[in-house]
């Protein structure tokens, strides 16, 4: 049972098909990890463009996937990125997405076999 996910929105742009909804999810384990890595480089290295574009790039995933609270985090990361705010203002709000992110690969490649 999904916990740290949602896939009704990917369920209906699908139109219930199986094969897209896997697609979908392997795309998550496989690529969003690797961004997360980027976000937090851009962080510690204070450039903001790069960590704002790959906040960017996650955004729509983790709207598709259910992950309303990391989604509205990864606005705050944007929003931070366009005022280049100072590491510290945002790195609890990172940790917070990160984990969300972790907790939903962990149930999801459980869930689905991957």
């Amino acid at each position: 049972m999904a916990i740290h996910y949602n896939l009704s929105k990917v369920y209906a742009l699908s139109d219930n098909d199986a094969e897209f909804v896997n697609e979908i999810l392997t795309l998550f384990v496989t690529e969003v990890p690797a961004d997360m890595v980027q976000i937090k480089e851009g962080i510690k290295k204070k450039d903001h463009k790069h960590a704002y574009a790959y906040a960017h790039k996650i955004k729509p995933t983790l709207d598709l996937l259910g992950m309303n609270v990391a989604f509205e985090e990864i606005l705050q990361i944007e929003a931070w990125t366009k005022t280049e705010g100072k590491k510290k203002d945002i790195k609890e709000t990172f940790k917070s997405v990160k984990n969300q992110v972790n907790e939903a690969i962990k149930e999801i490649k459980k869930d689905f076999d991957l």
